[in-house]
């Protein structure tokens, strides 16, 4: 490692995904390693048997092995309790090592969010086990490429909760973090675009319940106010297209698929997710698991390859 080089920590993900084998591409990418030094937390065993099925060279790889404790045994594509645990253990490990100072930021391989599930973590995701475990009280979730970034009011939930999770205290804080986040990124202060959240921004309380005249309005205008350069709230049927794209830097989105949607239309291989407001830098891909793919060397590792480098350049912006 060069002196200086920021320290990255790549989590492996689960272990029956396709996680293993980003993480093995990513840590041993020549690129990578000119401005970084990644070590990947998660199963030595597992990566061995993942660099051998599919011919990668592993040879200078470091490796933080957490395999001591938790044998698995893997059928790779299967969703398991034990890959769920599995993944949850590498990532609660990347987080220690990221608060303590030992590495300087992570850069998460997907996980399962069933698998997850049926080994008893109750968050939904990624970006909720970051904030808990990090005691981040204000947290939101950004993925950002070339063509599109949003950054995102409610999180992993369904519709019928988004409108009672919405509100203009927390509209605003979004719009804060994301300031502060592209700040960071692009070096500048982004012009940030709102997106209402019913169809046609809610046509003067035609639809919905004025969510938009209640809550988002509000927001955008304290926003103002204290020097944001942020406009909306815009229809989402129309705030996405390359007119309204060419002056955003940012969208700012109620709820999760309004900005996936045309987020991984554009960009989905090369997007990464970012999670704002931690007192430490995270950055994943902006893809799942890819059971139907795991262990096949059929996956592209650009997203994982651009998390590592972002990772690498907001630990010493």
């Amino acid at each position: 490692m060069a002196k200086g080089q920021p320290r990255i920590a790549i989590t492996m993900g689960d272990p029956a995904g396709v996680g293993p084998e980003l993480a093995l591409i990513a840590a041993n990418d020549p690129q990578l390693n000119k401005i970084c030094s990644p070590i990947i937390y998660g199963d030595a065993r597992i990566l061995a048997q993942v660099a051998d099925a599919l011919g990668l060279d592993s040879n200078a790889t470091r490796v933080f092995d957490l395999s001591e404790g938790c044998e698995l045994t893997i059928t790779p594509g299967e969703v398991s309790q034990s890959t769920g645990r599995a993944a949850f253990r590498y990532i609660e490990a990347a987080i220690a090592a990221a608060l303590s100072g030992e590495v300087d930021a992570v850069a998460t391989a997907p996980i399962h969010k069933e698998a997850l599930n049926a080994a008893g973590i109750t968050q939904p995701g990624h970006t909720e086990i970051f904030a808990e475990l990090t005691n981040a009280p204000r947290h939101c979730m950004m993925l950002t490429s070339d063509e599109i970034t949003c950054s995102f009011a409610t999180g992993h939930m369904g519709l019928r909760d988004v409108p009672e999770s919405i509100t203009t205290a927390r509209i605003r804080e979004v719009i804060e973090l994301t300031d502060i986040g592209m700040r960071k990124m692009r070096s500048r202060q982004p012009r940030l675009t709102v997106c209402g959240l019913n169809p046609h921004a809610g046509e003067h309380g035609l639809f919905g319940a004025g969510e938009e005249e209640r809550l988002i309005s509000p927001a955008i205008e304290q926003a103002r106010r204290d020097g944001f350069l942020v406009q909306g709230p815009l229809p989402p049927d129309t705030a996405f297209v390359p007119s309204v794209r060419a002056e955003t830097d940012c969208y700012v989105c109620m709820y999760h698929d309004q900005g996936l949607i045309p987020l991984k239309a554009l960009a989905f291989d090369t997007a990464v997710n970012v999670t704002l407001g931690l007192p430490i830098v995270r950055t994943s891909v902006d893809h799942g698991t890819a059971l139907d793919i795991a262990w096949r060397g059929e996956v592209n590792p650009t997203s994982m390859l651009r998390a590592v480098q972002l990772a690498a350049e907001l630990a010493t912006a």
